[in-house]
């Protein structure tokens, strides 16, 4: 858990604080089984819960009180609504109702970021579908839909007719950057429809 900026996507540049699960249902993180997995690209370590202000909580309501204790207090001035981004790994296989419920009552507006494989309860606020490579994808609307740019699998002419507000392309990291990044800005400005995502996070150094 840590309170930064979000760096991608149409919520770029909001504070939040970011509550990382662990676990996914596309592979194990473990580098010895990156051949095998689905998104071979994956940068996120979501491996056990010895991470930043990492730990493995009781009930719903303790962890989200201490998400709520990253953001800042308010001394008078109105400091906007509480946000959290549950990420992973993928977070929809420990983001449950009560948890959601508790969040809520914390005053938090919820964003998931999720691989789409499973259905998003429909108490969320801000849904974001990134979808990984071949694997079938469940949740076929939502507020944004943020493609990891090229996957051989996953096309965005794939995902133009699915019901959500925004599209978004992102390079994938690595030794290819720049040139998956022009190949970007040329798709978007061919295919309007699409935006460029970066992550603004990573230029920055930030979390």
């Amino acid at each position: 858990m840590f309170y930064t900026l979000q760096g991608e996507g149409a919520q770029a540049g909001r504070p939040a604080v970011f509550c990382r699960f662990t676990g996914c249902n596309l592979w194990s993180g473990r580098e010895q089984d990156r051949s095998k997995a689905v998104c071979d690209f994956c940068d996120t370590d979501f491996i056990g819960t010895d991470g930043q202000n990492g730990g493995k909580f009781q009930s719903a309501e303790s962890l989200a009180r201490k998400i709520k204790s990253f953001w800042p207090e308010s001394e008078g001035a109105a400091l906007g609504r509480p946000y959290v981004v549950c990420t992973g790994g993928e977070p929809l296989l420990q983001l449950d109702m009560a948890l959601i419920e508790a969040l809520h009552q914390q005053g938090f507006e919820i964003a998931v970021e999720t691989n789409g494989t499973l259905p998003v309860p429909p108490q969320i606020d801000w849904i974001c579908v990134s979808p990984k490579a071949d694997a079938q994808l469940v949740q076929l609307s939502g507020d944004e839909l943020k493609l990891v740019y090229p996957q051989p699998l996953a096309q965005p002419e794939q995902f133009t007719q699915l019901k959500f507000k925004h599209f978004y392309l992102q390079p994938m990291d690595g030794p290819m950057q720049r040139i998956n990044t022009q190949d970007c800005i040329r798709y978007c400005l061919d295919n309007p429809q699409w935006k460029l995502s970066l992550q603004t996070h990573k230029l920055l150094g930030i979390d």
